[in-house]
This record gives structure tokens, C-alpha cells and sequence, in this order.
């Protein structure tokens, strides 16, 4: 299986590590090592999160990961993760 991002995805990542980067540098180049880690290891579980609160579908999971929900999508005919969205839904960006 490969990850694929969606720009949405990548877009919110990026808002997300400059937030935390205000406040302390090293904290975000963590935070994004620490998440990019945790998206990789989807390629051996794909089903270990659980079906998204969001989304009707059981293709459809979230992870979440440090307060953050991260939701993707299993296609195991094109055999690709689809890292669709991140966010937090009690802080707003």
C-alpha cells in the first residue's frame, strides 16, 4: 500500500506546525516527525482506527493523534491511504 496526502490534508499540517511553531520550534519539527511516523505505520494496520464519526463508510477511519482527528481512507483495489483531512475540533485554525 502507498499513503497518498490530499492538498486539504497538507494544507491543514502546515497551519497546524506554524501554530505550534510560534510558541516552540522544536515542539513543531517534533510534532511533525511524530505524525509522519504515525501515518506511515497505516501501510501495516489500514483498519486499526476506528470508522469516522464523519463519514458513512467503513473504507473511511479516523486516527486520532494528539488531539487531533486525522481522518483517511482505505482503498485496497487502487491499494492506497488517502490521508484526507486533519483538525481539532476544539481549537480553531
Amino acid at each position: 500500500m502507498k499513503i497518498i496526502e490530499t492538498k486539504l490534508f497538507a494544507g491543514q499540517r502546515e497551519v497546524i506546525i506554524k501554530f505550534i511553531a510560534k510558541d516552540k520550534k522544536s515542539a513543531a519539527l517534533n510534532f511533525a516527525r511524530a505524525l509522519k511516523l504515525s501515518v506511515n505505520d497505516l501501510i501495516n494496520f489500514p483498519y486499526k482506527c476506528r470508522q469516522s464519526d464523519y463519514h458513512h463508510s467503513k473504507q473511511i477511519r479516523d486516527m486520532t493523534f494528539k488531539g487531533y482527528t486525522i481522518v483517511y481512507r482505505v482503498d485496497e483495489t487502487e491499494e492506497m491511504i488517502e490521508i484526507l483531512e486533519i483538525f481539532n475540533r476544539n481549537k480553531p485554525l
